[in-house]
């Protein structure tokens, strides 16, 4: 517990329950999120690719609409209850890319889904993708007029 100061029996309990807590697997789980990421990585590329041929896009427009599936994908398995089935086994190679995104964004809305759809639903579900989003263009601002500034580009 930062910030708060333990008295001489609640710090001789965390010691007690810090020697029976069970130990992660690290080398399982740094695999597990290794395989996972790689293969949301390349289920996103054949979509880049899809719609790269399909729709006749440079690689780099493609990459637009291959995002924005993942988003949905990830936006659905999050409503069907699915996301967090196999989050608990692939853990931080599926929470990480964009996928992990849509799920925080979609499960932060469904919490207030019997509130109503407008005024809970609606404002839940950019709570947290507002914040992220400022600071993305605020990241941007601030790299673009570093880069504006510097001589000599």
């Amino acid at each position: 517990m930062p910030g708060k100061k333990l008295t001489p029996q609640q710090a001789a309990y965390q010691q007690k329950v810090k020697k029976y807590e069970p130990r992660p697997n690290l080398l399982r789980n740094a695999l597990l999120a290794f395989v996972f990421g790689g293969v949301i990585s390349v289920i996103g590329q054949g979509f880049t690719d899809f719609y790269r041929v399909v729709m006749n896009l440079s690689p780099e427009k493609a990459g637009n609409p291959a995002v924005a599936t993942m988003i949905l994908i990830g936006a659905l398995l999050t409503a069907f209850g699915a996301f967090d089935q196999v989050a608990r086994f692939a853990g931080a190679g599926i929470s990480v890319p964009v996928t992990g995104f849509a799920n925080s964004m979609v499960s932060a809305a469904l919490e207030f889904r019997e509130e109503g759809l407008v005024l809970k639903v609606g404002s839940k579900l950019f709570s947290l993708a507002g914040s992220v989003i400022t600071f993305g263009v605020v990241t941007a601002f601030i790299v673009g007029l570093v880069h504006a500034l510097l001589p000599g580009r």
